[in-house]
């Protein structure tokens, strides 16, 4: 394709807007532009890379026996009623009426659609399974859209759906859809981990995340330095510690009140006391549905709200507002203690191992010191602290390392969380009335874009990888006329001719306008036609990673495009 007939608007500067690497470099290199916060038009190039993550993702799903279908965007809020979530989905889901004043929403996910079209549809375990996906436009009203493609509220995803005879069953296809996300993202040319993940709005009881390691991630994710075993920091496993308080009622009423005026956080009660963080053990308040509970880790720890929710098995729980804290506690923030709690008490594994500590005493600029087990009355002994580098792996002897991550995919266990309320039921061999069982698994397509070029890129602009890019070579002619154009039209043609995705830029512009164009842009090889290299009958052969350009004849450069090409 020529350069001078394709929209490739190329910007020096990039928008004031844009924070991460991918947002600015998908903005100068003419690849989006913004048409509101979070809404983006897909510009020739940046469609490109977007379909061929779509082909991958559809080659790999039918392979793995999903089949494609296509659900309307507008859903009626009946079947969001049916699962609850139109009452706790929350603002992100957009809502509107129609002319006859019936609510409806723009799809941001399609569990009640699937669901609702699936149950009318199968009647005996002769139907089953059944594994659907889709690739679409959803919506969802962020607060805050930001990093262009990455967090839009206007995006393209890939959502599918399985329904299983039974939990064996549907863990099978679990991991039959966990393998082809591997296939598909080691396809796209990335480097990435699945993780263990929390399931988040999406629900059910198991989950992984399929995260790009980049320095510019959001997600903070530990990895084991030995096995497979990786995990976001909020899911992520931590063994109890090997050896605990031999007598936890050993110290038991041997603490004593001193005075620390003013002093709330950790580091300012460890530099008043002159001891180290490990010696504290912070007590924290969470209103939940079931009401106010506590929740300690020792003072160089941070407690993960998702993992206490889920260990105490609460729909929801918040860190406590200060009046809440006040009525628990008898204390303003900061001074909140465990001894004397009239409400639960759960405890970090960690806190188990710990004598001689220091709490909060419940009473302003007061501390308790020389704490131990047996002045508190802990409920149970959780796993609930952030994991950090260094904690040890779960699965092995290995150690936890840390890395950035951005998710591109989610693969869910739903179980029966949308077909028990929404009746997705068949008849099994003796004529009984079952509820299918669901997974669901999702993967970002503009946003596994985004990914690639926040792990792929110099100070120069992108460096796509192969599989993905939107040509696989750029052929630059730095003149118009002469046997320099007539070369270059001849390389260019060999190419077409055998299946070659070339950019041919052949504007009337300057060579080193064409030569900096070409590093934003970020297609993987290019040849460059010149009178000086033709003067020896060569072209410049030169791959966008790295490394010096290469002298070869015009056809030696096509042959090796070839080459390369045949092997993705």
């Amino acid at each position: 394709m020529r350069y001078s007939q394709l929209l490739i608007p190329t910007l020096r500067e990039a928008p004031a807007d844009a924070e991460v690497v991918s947002h600015q470099l998908m903005v100068r290199a003419g690849y989006i532009r913004k048409l509101a916060a979070g809404v983006y038009a897909y510009l020739p190039l940046c469609l490109r890379v977007l379909r061929k993550i779509e082909n991958i993702v559809r080659e790999e799903m039918e392979a793995a026996g999903a089949q494609e279908l296509l659900l309307p965007i507008v859903m009626p809020a009946e079947l969001w009623q049916e699962t609850g979530r139109w009452a706790i989905y929350g603002k992100e889901l957009l809502r509107f009426k129609d002319r006859h004043d019936r609510d409806f929403c723009i799809g941001p996910t399609h569990e009640e659609a699937i669901t609702d079209l699936i149950r009318h549809e199968i009647t005996s375990w002769r139907d089953l399974p059944k594994n659907c996906f889709q690739i679409q436009t959803k919506f969802r009203d962020e607060v805050r859209p930001r990093f262009g493609l990455m967090r839009g509220r206007e995006f393209i995803m890939k959502d599918g759906y399985s329904f299983d005879r039974d939990e064996a069953a549907s863990h099978q296809t679990y991991k039959v859809m966990y393998d082809a996300y591997k296939r598909i993202f080691t396809r796209c040319g990335l480097k990435f981990r699945p993780v263990e993940a929390m399931t988040g709005s999406i629900g059910g009881s198991m989950s992984h995340e399929f995260q790009v390691l980049a320095a510019s991630g959001e997600d903070e994710i530990v990895a084991c330095s030995k096995c497979e075993y990786a995990a976001n920091v909020e899911k992520a496993e931590l063994r109890p510690p090997e050896s605990r308080v031999p007598n936890p009622e050993s110290r038991r009423g041997q603490y004593k009140k001193i005075s620390t005026p003013g002093k709330k956080s950790v580091e300012e009660v460890c530099e008043f006391l002159k001891v180290e963080p490990t010696r504290l053990v912070k007590t924290l308040i969470f209103d939940t549905d079931q009401g106010p509970v506590a929740g300690l880790v020792r003072g160089d720890h941070s407690l993960k709200e998702a993992k206490l929710k889920d260990a105490i098995g609460v729909e929801w729980i918040n860190l406590a507002e200060e009046r809440t804290v006040q009525e628990v506690t008898a204390a303003p923030s900061g001074f909140a203690g465990p001894i004397g709690l009239k409400i639960p008490v759960y405890a970090d594994h960690a806190v188990s191992a710990m004598d001689d500590f220091i709490v909060g005493a419940n009473e302003a600029d007061a501390h308790l010191v020389g704490v131990g087990l047996g002045d508190v009355k802990i409920e149970k002994f959780l796993d609930i602290r952030r994991a950090a580098a260094g904690d040890p792996c779960p699965r092995c002897n290995g150690t936890f390392e840390e890395h950035r991550g951005i998710e591109v995919g989610q693969v869910f266990y739903l179980g029966t969380k949308y077909s028990t309320p929404m009746k997705a039921v068949y008849t099994d061999e003796e004529g009984k009335e079952r509820v299918a069982v669901m997974g669901c698994y999702g993967i970002g397509i503009g946003r596994t874009a985004a990914a690639a070029i926040e792990q792929n890129h110099d100070d120069r602009g992108m460096i796509w990888p192969l599989p993905i890019a939107p040509f696989q070579v750029e052929v630059i002619s730095t003149s118009l006329g002469g046997e320099v154009a007539e070369v270059a039209q001849h390389v260019y043609g060999e190419l077409c001719s055998r299946g070659i995705e070339v950019l041919f830029d052949d504007r009337d512009a300057r060579a080193g306008v064409k030569f900096a164009d070409a590093d934003l842009i970020g297609i993987p090889y290019r040849i460059v036609v010149g009178e000086k290299g033709l003067k020896d009958g060569c072209v410049e052969f030169k791959e966008r990673r790295g490394g010096d350009a290469v002298k070869m004849p015009p056809m030696d450069a096509v042959e090796k495009i070839v080459d390369l090409v045949s092997h993705i």
